[in-house]
């Protein structure tokens, strides 16, 4: 499949693997992938980002994504779900942390070694990369770009399509943004 990806979007898969090794992570995230699409300058993706205005808000974006990244993957949805039954997900993942501290609830640091030059891919972000593939063939797209990878990270349920959410850049946002009124009314949404 990375066959198909364009210039941008292979410079975001291998900043998203950047990321994920700064960070000291074992995996790459749908969190990486989007911290590197919005490391892009250029391109359609990059556009879209700047007229949603999350080029000013990065470091308020980032920021949330850590947050997010506490609660160990889990999206609002999944913190509603968990008050519906009297769990408080905050109260929860602050006791985890005081007996094991900050960030233990992550799950992507360190590991056992791979003989792989670099961090794997999450199964999250396997999934991104796949509803990209099929974001861009249910346009009529043979190619995938960042613009793609952008509009999978927003249809993808979890804890980063709810910060993209959060700061205006839902699915039909950034449709709006890449294609116009235009392209927005119809739901091409892909699998």
């Amino acid at each position: 499949m990375f066959e198909r990806f364009t210039k941008d979007a292979r410079a975001t898969v291998t900043g998203a693997a950047e990321h994920a090794g700064r960070a000291g992570a074992g995996r790459v995230t749908g969190e990486h992938l989007l911290l590197a699409l919005l490391d892009q300058e250029g391109g359609r993706a990059s556009f879209a980002i700047t007229a949603l205005g999350l080029t000013d808000r990065r470091e308020a974006v980032a920021a949330a994504l850590a947050e997010a990244g506490r609660r160990g993957g889990m999206s609002r949805a999944d913190a509603d779900a968990l008050a519906g039954i009297g769990i408080d997900l905050t109260a929860v993942v602050s006791r985890v942390e005081e007996a094991h501290g900050e960030g233990a609830l992550r799950g992507d640091r360190g590991g056992r070694r791979r003989w792989t030059s670099g961090p794997s891919f999450s199964r999250e972000a396997k999934k991104v990369l796949e509803k990209s593939l099929r974001v861009a063939l249910g346009r009529g797209d043979r190619f995938i770009g960042g613009e793609h990878l952008l509009l999978a990270l927003t249809a993808m349920p979890g804890p980063v399509a709810d910060v993209l959410a959060d700061h205006g850049a839902t699915y039909s946002a950034v449709e709006r943004a890449l294609y116009g009124e235009g392209g927005a009314g119809q739901d091409r949404r892909a699998g």
